[in-house]
């Protein structure tokens, strides 16, 4: 008993001291946490430059390629908790977006869909040069669809989550009411507006310590002039539909029904522009799969990259029914 009664009192200290630390030093201890989160992803951080910008990017596992693409007001660090279910069976690559992140910015260059269609283009042919499998949440599913229509030979599937990019999509509330007034909750003029963000973007909450949302907050405040006008830009961007149609790269289309950012009707439109596609609407979950239901979002792309195989084997073996449009177009 004695001895319990001992570890329990040096385990109490060690809590202490470490939230003492957090509270402290919050961003110290946020990039601590997140060299821990990465390391237990099977990540590590690398550096990368695009002309007139630096673009860091994560980098882990091996195989077939992956590359993630955050949102607006997102980071390359959204991606890290799915990415753990990820590397053991792809070679993963999550760069931060130029005017986010740890990306260099640039108060006067473009920050429209084409223009970081275009910068992805660019890291791609250093970083990736051959053909791989793209997905992106928000902003970056627009990126990602946007950059598989520009480049299908490129490109073998998109993971579509929760993208923007179509008229159902950016029907919400929250983009009407951006349009009318230029109110939007992503946008964070001061500190203290950041839990505001997190309210709206998450429908199912997820742990964020202390120190790392002092340290997003901070950053999200610093860059409120300039993401005031990659907002602008983004949303004046063309719309999806109005650019392309009959896409034939494969996609996996994820929702989640409670998304309050970009509505889930957007689902439907992806999947009229991509003929092989599936499909998966999400209850209880927000604007972040991949960080509100890792696990469940991981599986459910594993299970999507399976059926993409096996379509692919069928077709080498000349089995007639098994064709990707067969497999893939499908809802749950």
């Amino acid at each position: 008993m004695h001895i319990i009664y001992t570890v329990t009192i040096i385990l109490a200290a060690l809590a202490a001291a470490l939230l003492l630390f957090e509270r402290a030093a919050p961003l110290t201890a946020a990039r601590l946490g997140m060299a821990l989160e990465r390391r237990r992803a099977g990540l590590r951080r690398r550096d990368g430059a695009l002309p007139g910008f630096s673009m860091p990017y994560l980098e882990g596992g091996g195989g077939e390629v992956l590359v993630l693409i955050h949102g607006f007001a997102g980071d390359k660090d959204n991606f890290t908790r799915i990415a753990r279910f990820l590397t053991p069976r792809y070679r993963v690559l999550i760069p931060d977006l130029p005017g986010f992140g740890e990306a260099g910015r640039a108060p006067l260059a473009g920050y429209a869909i084409a223009d970081q269609v275009e910068r992805l283009r660019v890291f791609l042919d250093h970083h990736a040069p051959g053909r791989i499998h793209l997905g992106g949440n928000s902003m970056g599913g627009y990126i990602a669809a946007q950059f598989a229509a520009c480049h299908p030979e490129r490109v073998a599937s998109v993971w579509l989550l929760d993208a923007a990019g179509t008229a159902a999509a950016q029907s919400s509330a929250v983009l009407n009411a951006y349009r009318a007034s230029g109110a939007m909750p992503l946008l964070v003029p001061t500190q203290r507006d950041f839990a505001r963000l997190l309210a709206y973007s998450a429908h199912r909450k997820f742990f964020l310590p202390y120190s790392v949302r002092t340290a997003l907050a901070r950053r999200a405040a610093a860059d409120f002039a300039l993401h005031t006008e990659i907002m602008r830009q983004v949303v004046a961007s063309p719309l999806l539909e109005q650019q392309y149609q009959g896409l034939r790269t494969p996609a996996l289309i994820v929702w989640g029904e409670q998304d309050r950012i970009l509505h889930p009707s957007g689902a439907a439109t992806l999947a009229r522009l991509f003929g092989q596609h599936r499909v998966i609407l999400m209850p209880g979950v927000g604007h972040l799969p991949m960080l509100e239901a890792p696990r469940r979002n991981a599986a459910d792309y594993l299970g999507f990259r399976r059926q993409l195989a096996q379509a692919a084997q069928d077709d080498d073996d000349g089995r007639a029914p098994a064709t990707a449009a067969d497999v893939l177009t499908a809802s749950r």
